[in-house]
């Protein structure tokens, strides 16, 4: 009789997810020393800049908040522009909590902290794989909190850099691409391809709306049209 096949271990899970998130990084750290240099721009000190990199972990709320913050935006449209923004975590989180409800209020609220968009990318198709998932949240563990070092440590570096790094440089393109490699291998039946398609397109038409709107139309569209396509 044939031995049955073991469940990955904890630990070589969690080295899994930081092996697994570390193409990622180098999109990220650009992005992050980019945050540090804007915030540095806007008059928000080195501790608060650092700070909201802690606290609110999310690169794009971060960026808007940079800038309402130097138009001199009350606080309130700012808490109000970051929770629109954020919404697409939402999604996120719904996508992720079949895999995870085996899991204790602990667990779940330590990978909610660390659930964003490119620790999601790594996470979700780790868990799609046909394998025990009674220790992939390990993984998840270490590919979010790599990513969360990586952004503590670009954001320091851009904050300690400042205005030494040229704006010919073009950082700020980097994230795009890695997005781009992250999702086309993603893309592999007709509802993602449809998906992707549609979410593209409205994100390119709707990209004048205030606020990011334009970002979440694309979102809930996407989402949408990937449904209908496969009830097709």
């Amino acid at each position: 009789m044939a031995a049955q096949p073991t469940s990955p271990s904890k630990r070589s899970e969690f080295y899994d997810g930081i092996k697994g998130e570390l193409p990622i990084l180098l999109g990220v750290a650009p992005f992050g020393m980019i945050y540090g240099v804007l915030a540095r721009g806007a008059g928000m000190s080195a501790w608060d800049a650092q700070a909201m990199s802690s606290v609110v972990f999310a690169g794009s709320a971060q960026f808007m908040l940079v800038q309402l913050i130097n138009l001199g935006t009350p606080a309130l449209m700012m808490i109000l522009t970051g929770l629109i923004i954020n919404l697409r975590h939402a999604l996120y989180s719904a996508s992720i909590s079949p895999y995870t409800k085996h899991l204790s209020p602990l667990w779940k609220a330590g990978l909610s902290y660390l659930l964003t968009d490119e620790a999601y990318a790594v996470v979700v198709m780790h868990y799609q794989k046909k394998t025990d998932i009674q220790n992939k949240h390990w993984f998840f563990l270490g590919a979010g909190l790599v990513l969360w070092s990586c952004w503590q440590l670009s954001t320091a570096a851009g904050i300690f850099l400042g205005a030494q790094v040229p704006a010919s440089w073009g950082l700020d393109f980097t994230l795009a691409l890695t997005f781009i490699a992250l999702a086309v291998p993603s893309i592999d039946d007709c509802p993602s391809l449809l998906a992707a398609l549609s979410a593209g397109t409205t994100a390119l038409l709707a990209r004048g709306l205030p606020y990011k709107l334009g970002l979440i139309a694309a979102a809930f569209v996407g989402i949408a049209v990937g449904l209908w396509s496969e009830k097709r």
